[in-house]
């Protein structure tokens, strides 16, 4: 089984240590959720549900439809989506293998060759996470050719996530990974990375347009957003709980 992604780093969904435990964030890279339970209930509505926390922001009686409840597990399955996420002696998270041509992706049993385009990472044995090239000016000039023949042929793919920067909202190269997955008729999900940047009242206002977006202009994405920072840590337990639910290893509530 393979989530695969179009932005950044699967580092942020991890919990290996100090590379994102910094002052700056609220919480180190893997804050016991014992401990976020203890959280005054707004703190922890904004650490592990970000979009409903937005929510309240919008006046009463106007609220938009922000598909809330699409995906709400309780925390109890968050809590044990957690171990999924967590490297021990037992539960490896490892980069595996990269790839530059369809034909090097790997035999996930017998990884060969080292590539440098797609770069993937072995979960334990529940799962495998491929971090995909950027798309737009920076990208590649095989991007292309590579990244479609690659989302259109493998067969085990089981959700594209497409990383949206939230300051700036959706830009005219990522609608190069939207007309993708739409004309390929790929499940993806889309990300808002970096809430903790924007003010709260320009967040909104990307929220707002990033949903109409996707209710509007687009079928195979799914419906409910996922706003997430890596420095505060918003959303990524909710996201990785996403993950582990869609791949099959955890049975939720959420849905």
């Amino acid at each position: 089984m393979a989530a695969h992604r179009l932005r950044q780093s699967v580092g942020r969904l991890f919990a290996m240590g100090p590379e994102l435990g910094s002052g700056r964030r609220a919480f180190s890279a893997f804050q016991a959720f014992t401990e976020v339970l203890r959280l005054p209930s707004k703190q922890l509505t904004k650490l592990v549900f970000p979009l409903e926390e937005l929510h309240e922001h919008f006046v009463p009686g106007s609220r938009p439809d922000l598909h809330l409840n699409i995906f709400h597990p309780s925390l109890e399955d968050i809590a044990r989506a957690e171990s999924f996420f967590t490297a021990s002696a037992r539960n490896r998270i490892e980069y595996l293998t990269s790839a530059v041509r369809l034909d090097h992706a790997p035999d996930l049993h017998r990884p060969e060759g080292h590539t440098k385009k797609l770069n993937f990472y072995k979960v334990g044995k529940y799962f495998t996470l491929v971090d995909m090239p950027g798309y737009g000016y920076r990208a590649p000039e095989d991007f292309v050719d590579m990244v479609e023949t690659y989302l259109k042929e493998r067969k085990n793919l089981m959700r594209t996530f497409l990383l949206v920067d939230s300051v700036v909202g959706i830009q005219k190269a990522d609608n190069i990974a939207i007309e993708m997955c739409e004309e390929f008729a790929l499940p993806y999900v889309m990300v808002l990375t970096k809430i903790d940047k924007p003010s709260k009242g320009h967040l909104l206002k990307q929220v707002l347009q990033i949903q109409k977006f996707v209710d509007t202009k687009t079928q195979g994405c799914f419906p409910q957003l996922f706003p997430v920072s890596a420095m505060t840590y918003s959303g990524i337990h909710l996201l990785r709980c996403f993950i582990a639910d869609i791949t099959g290893n955890l049975k939720t509530t959420g849905f």
